[in-house]
């Protein structure tokens, strides 16, 4: 049984003139499908579509304001991190996004509404639900107190976090002539909604495990280690050897 709406325009701090973009906002097509038709149209698919694009702009507008000095690159990982689903579900669940859908027999059995998939597209979906209703600017103020918060303060300082460590680790390998790396998914475990992966990447007789979210995450995190010790053991070498 989904919550109170009126309850959750609270928690959201925007009123809405129209609740029914919020009750599209919260309709998974499961719902709609069984109650009102295949092609009746009335859920959240289209309205995530939008919000995924008022998002992308208004984070990316708040981080060139913040950031100016920063290069595009920079920037597009920054932003990369901020409207992934990895970060984007924790902002779902703290405002309980997931007792609010309006959900499917089959989803509601399955466990849909803690399902980082269906919580996280509502996110999005109520995103442009207030901005339908009030403009930008309350989309605005959402995006600022839900998604970013403090988090570029916490964040942006910290380059390594957002460093493509599969490029650099493939980079590295082929300026010392080693074999390129291969990522193979080991090991899944945890429930549907949060899986936690295990990729390993090997190169030539060595292999190193990583843990992650997402098989991009961990990836990126076996990498980490590779390119880390492969550094070290090519800066141990003699530079006679490294350049024979």
């Amino acid at each position: 049984m989904a919550g109170d709406i009126s309850r959750l325009e609270s928690e959201l701090g925007h009123h809405f003139a129209n609740s029914a973009l919020l009750a599209r906002a919260l309709t998974h097509s499961s719902h709609s499908h069984e109650t009102l038709g295949r092609e009746n149209g009335f859920d959240n698919e289209q309205m995530e579509f939008l919000g995924d694009a008022v998002l992308g702009f208004l984070v990316s507008a708040r981080l060139v304001e913040a950031y100016p000095q920063y290069p595009e690159g920079k920037l597009s990982k920054l932003k990369a991190h901020l409207v992934s689903a990895a970060h984007l579900v924790q902002a779902a669940r703290d405002l309980r996004l997931g007792e609010y859908l309006q959900l499917g027999r089959g989803e509601e059995l399955s466990g849909g509404r803690n399902k980082r998939a269906l919580v996280v597209d509502a996110l999005e979906a109520v995103i442009a639900a207030i901005y339908l209703d009030g403009g930008i600017d309350p989309a605005r103020r959402f995006v600022e107190r839900f998604v970013i918060g403090d988090r570029l303060a916490d964040t942006a300082p910290q380059d390594d976090l957002f460093e493509d460590y599969k490029s650099a680790l493939q980079e590295f390998l082929q300026a010392a002539k080693l074999p390129q790396p291969k990522y193979l998914v080991v090991k899944e475990r945890g429930p549907q909604h949060y899986k936690i992966f295990t990729v390993e990447v090997r190169i030539g007789d060595y292999s190193a495990p990583a843990e992650g979210t997402s098989k991009k995450a961990a990836a990126q995190e076996a990498a980490r280690l590779a390119l880390e010790h492969f550094r070290k053991s090519h800066a141990a070498k003699p530079a006679e050897t490294r350049h024979e």
